[in-house]
């Protein structure tokens, strides 16, 4: 006992050392550059396999560290609404370097650098990477097929790597039987906007992650908002044919028994109605609105 406390009290002096160097040298280096190093300078090193021989067998702790780190830096980019986030795929290269299993790591960060900035890193093949990497590591485990799959579609915009994705998590022991189904309409036309639906709906339904299952629904809104405004537009085109005019009120369209009552958008407030276009009452709550326009009639 006394000489495991020894041995974890060396662990620990030594890895103070190691970080306290890595400041000091770090600090130095800048110095030079004229300013001052950041702390994302300083827990960020080139290579995982130096921080795993310094580790002294603590590498699952150090993958944590990492781990909360790259969700830290995500998190302050995210907030400073950043178009950068050059250190967010070295972070997770590394917590994953340093445990292969953590496969939080996997999930969670793939969607940090698929998405969009200020959402996310813009960095999609980044995502893949490391996703991929995550199955090599953990060919059991479905749901990362689900998430490559997810990535593929949405973000890459690659329905034919969707569906081989799902299709091979779909053949895992525990898959759900979903994910064939998810491989079956991958197999259909691209920009599917019941499938994008059905997509962002499984993950909101599946993390627990705060920011995910907002940037979620967000999605789920401005899909809603593209299907309920093709829609109408529809009707105002039908108004058209039949009057020779553009209806200037939602009541017109009911009169002309095309509509019931004034149609309301996700968030419950009227749509608007101008000049024969519909718009939605205010688009920052509506961010990703004309994403999936017009696609859903293409798919029939």
């Amino acid at each position: 006992m006394r000489q495991h406390k020894k041995i974890t009290a060396i662990a620990t002096v030594l890895l103070i050392v190691f970080f306290t160097g890595s400041v000091f040298a770090l600090r130095n280096v800048e110095a030079s550059r004229g300013r001052e190093a950041t702390l994302e300078d300083v827990l960020y090193l080139p290579s995982s396999k130096t921080i795993k021989r310094l580790s002294l067998g603590y590498s699952g702790l150090l993958a944590d560290i990492y781990w909360t780190r790259a969700v830290q830096y995500f998190g302050a980019k995210h907030i400073k609404h950043s178009q950068r986030y050059d250190l967010l795929y070295p972070l997770l290269d590394i917590a994953t370097d340093l445990d292969p299993h953590i496969i939080v790591a996997y999930e969670y960060g793939s969607v940090f650098l698929s998405q969009q900035p200020p959402d996310g890193a813009g960095q999609p093949d980044q995502a893949v990477k490391l996703v991929e990497k995550g199955i090599r590591e953990n060919p059991d485990y479905w749901r990362l097929y689900f998430t490559l799959g997810f990535v593929d579609y949405i973000d890459r915009q690659d329905p034919k790597s969707a569906r081989e994705a799902f299709e091979k998590g779909s053949e895992i022991p525990g898959a759900q039987p979903w994910m064939k189904v998810m491989a079956a309409r991958m197999a259909e036309r691209s920009k599917d906007i019941h499938m994008a639906a059905a997509l962002w709906q499984q993950l909101l339904e599946t993390t627990t992650n705060k920011e995910m299952q907002k940037t979620a629904r967000l999605h789920l809104a401005s899909i809603q908002a593209d299907h309920d405004i093709n829609e109408l537009e529809r009707l105002v085109r039908m108004y058209e044919q039949r009057t020779g005019s553009v209806p200037k009120t939602w009541q017109d369209l009911e009169r002309a028994g095309l509509l019931r009552g004034t149609p309301l958008a996700p968030y419950g407030e009227p749509y608007v109605l101008k000049n024969g276009s519909v718009e939605v009452q205010d688009a920052t709550k509506y961010r990703y609105l004309g994403e999936w326009r017009y696609n859903e009639e293409q798919m029939y």
